[in-house]
């Protein structure tokens, strides 16, 4: 899954686009590297990011969904909260819905059960502005493990079909590196039987680990792919998408002593 943002504050700078045309072609470049998947988000969840109106994200996101939409048969996932927004880039050609609330928005799970798409669910605590501010947890794990599995209810229970959920433990959202690395071992636990998304890309854990800034975290980003790769991850959100295919097929060519 590789990541396009529509905003000018998302943190690392790589993977803005300012305009329709600069988002079509960074989406573009990265099918020829092999993307399978399109993420789109058009406001910022970065640590401390204030909220966008919900006018403000659509205007920003959906003249991108419809563009690609005419030019890529590759599926597009819009990173939103808002059931709004969703249900307006599902129309505009979007087929899968990232929500980094995990239907915080109440309508949230009705729009997904009433299209055909993909629903990701991720852990976070606290909102975008807050999620750092001291993060606590008594068991990590066990609880975004529970949360998961009861978000991921929910959405059944609001008529979206369990193979269409994938869930996501959040790595960087209301964690301190102590939690990261936790979950980044017990990722199979976690998911469960339940596809597994994992977006650790470039993130600030890698800086607390090496001291690296935003732009030289991409052997960071590697390593944590095989976390990811042991885990059976259906989908692996990144920035670079080229280093990460590359790297995933050396990893499972040396993994099945074969170079098929």
């Amino acid at each position: 899954m590789g990541i396009v943002n529509l905003t000018p504050d998302s943190f690392y700078g790589g993977s803005r686009a300012g305009d329709v045309d600069a988002a079509v072609d960074r989406a573009l470049r990265l099918v020829g590297e092999g993307a399978d998947i399109l993420d789109l988000g058009a406001e910022s969840s970065r640590p401390g990011a204030e909220p966008v109106g919900a006018d403000e994200e659509q205007a920003r996101l959906l003249p991108v969904v419809t563009a690609l939409a005419a030019r890529t048969d590759t599926p597009l996932s819009v990173d939103t909260l808002r059931a709004d927004t969703a249900r307006a880039a599902l129309a505009a050609g979007a087929t899968i819905v990232n929500d980094i609330s995990a239907g915080g928005d109440p309508d949230m799970f009705g729009v997904a059960a009433a299209h055909p798409c993909g629903l990701v669910l991720m852990h976070m605590q606290g909102t975008p502005r807050t999620m750092q501010q001291s993060p606590r947890y008594r068991d990590p794990v066990a609880e975004i493990t529970g949360y998961l599995a009861a978000r991921a209810r929910l959405a059944e229970e609001a008529g979206v079909p369990a193979g269409r959920i994938v869930v996501d433990p959040g790595i960087g959202f209301g964690k301190s590196l102590a939690h990261n690395l936790d979950l980044l071992r017990a990722l199979r636990a976690i998911t469960g039987p339940r596809p597994l998304l994992l977006g650790a890309s470039r993130k600030r854990f890698i800086a607390e680990l090496t001291g690296a800034g935003v732009d030289d975290r991409l052997p960071g980003s590697l390593a944590a792919l095989v976390a990811a790769w042991h885990a059976g991850a259906a989908v692996v959100r990144v920035h670079d998408v080229a280093a990460s295919v590359q790297f995933l097929t050396v990893l499972g060519a040396v993994a099945r002593g074969t170079g098929d």
